[in-house]
């Protein structure tokens, strides 16, 4: 019976061993992760992302160069530098599984398998061109604009005005505002 019991005791040893072991590998694997960084920059160096290992945008640098271009082209290159910073991450992650935990384990593969369906791949740089945008600035009358009603295309300078209410006579009744009767009875 004590072989049973010192079996036992040793099974029990190991395994929070291997428990303790795996935690400190999983520590330190998040240790490695939790600094991790990634930053990309636009073809022309007018923008630049860094995002951090949660995929979170911790830095965004436009500069003046970039004043000449469209809003809707420096917004759309914005999200996909931050779409392609993101999608290294799945790769960072794998990186500090393979120097810590390890890729073998069945949880690291978990983990690697979330991280690259939360960050995938970044769409291909000819679909995400921006729209062209619609310009409706008009600061006066324009001769090519459709003709309206007559009605509406000259409005009056003066809108009429309403006519005043007449006003009703007072009478000698009208003492007792309607209250039956006169108030000094």
């Amino acid at each position: 019976m004590p072989d049973n019991v010192d079996a036992s005791e040793r099974m029990v040893d190991n395994w929070t061993k291997q428990i303790q072991e795996t935690a400190a590998r999983y520590q330190a694997m998040a240790a490695r992760m939790q600094g991790q960084t990634v930053t990309e920059r636009s073809k022309d160096n007018t923008i630049e992302v860094t995002i951090d290992s949660k995929g979170l945008l911790t830095n965004l640098v436009i500069s003046e160069a970039a004043s000449g271009k469209r809003m809707a082209e420096i917004s759309s290159q914005v999200m996909r530098l931050v779409q392609l910073a993101q999608s290294r991450i799945p790769e960072l992650l794998q990186a500090a599984m393979a120097e810590t935990v390890g890729t073998t384990d069945e949880t690291a593969n978990r983990v690697i398998a979330e991280a690259q369906s939360t960050f995938p791949e970044a769409p291909p740089e000819e679909n995400l061109a921006p729209p062209e945008p619609e310009r409706h600035h008009r600061f006066g009358p324009e001769e090519d604009e459709p003709s309206l009603p007559p009605a509406q295309a000259n409005p009056p300078q003066n809108p009429p005005q309403p006519k005043p209410i007449p006003r009703r006579r007072r009478t000698q009744d009208d003492d007792d505002d309607d209250f039956g009767g006169s108030i000094l009875s």
